[in-house]
């Protein structure tokens, strides 16, 4: 590839996630339906015409979005494996995850409100890709417990309880705040949430 190209690709790559961006902000205020392309133009600082040179219409970036959202997800998950030790993965995959949580929550509350809603555009990626990680997960913690490296517990199950945990705090962020009058965005109050989710889903299991 030439180098005209190549800088030409990467121009492409930059914008579209520049309009990703903006559309994430405007998805998880309005929902799909309610989102105008006029909206997510104006906080992109682009003309709509620009938006439709690079996606072909609300419905595809949209996905787009999500697609993008539940990437950056999976990537922590990905990196476990069964040669690694168990506590430090565990906890390795829970610290990322509030780290998603905090620096991203409307991205969380998007992907909530799209599952809520039955996944319509996301249910051929939860099926497929998502599915097949998910199960590939589930055998290395039982390698684990097979291994007795951790105590004996469901493993889909401890996945399911990691996921639940760690996006409660942008999903239900209201909630949160209105309780404790605190988010992750307090330093000790984020501590505290990842210690006690430590003790309760890594520390519990350990041998």
């Amino acid at each position: 590839m030439l180098k005209e190209e190549i800088e030409t690709s990467s121009k492409i790559l930059k914008k579209k996630e520049h309009i990703i961006n903006a559309a994430l902000i405007v998805f998880s205020q309005e929902g799909l339906n309610g989102a105008r392309m006029e909206k997510i133009a104006e906080e992109a600082h682009i003309s709509k015409s620009n938006i439709f040179y690079y996606f072909d219409s609300k419905e595809v970036l949209y996905v787009a979005v999500l697609e993008r959202v539940l990437s950056k997800w999976l990537s922590p998950l990905n990196e476990m494996n069964v040669n690694q030790d168990p506590r430090k993965a565990l906890i390795n995959y829970i610290e990322e995850k509030y780290k998603v949580s905090k620096k991203s929550p409307a991205a969380s509350r998007l992907y909530a409100l799209e599952i809520m809603q039955g996944a319509p555009h996301l249910m051929a990626v939860l099926k497929g890709p998502l599915k097949s990680l998910v199960r590939e997960k589930v055998a290395v913690i039982d390698e684990w417990i097979a291994d007795n490296k951790i105590k004996s517990v469901s493993a889909i199950h401890l996945i399911f309880h990691i996921w639940a945990v760690t996006q409660h705090y942008s999903d239900f962020s209201t909630q949160t705040e209105a309780v404790c009058n605190h988010s992750l965005k307090n330093k000790k109050f984020a501590n505290s949430a990842l210690d006690t989710s430590i003790q309760l889903l890594v520390d519990s299991l350990i041998v």
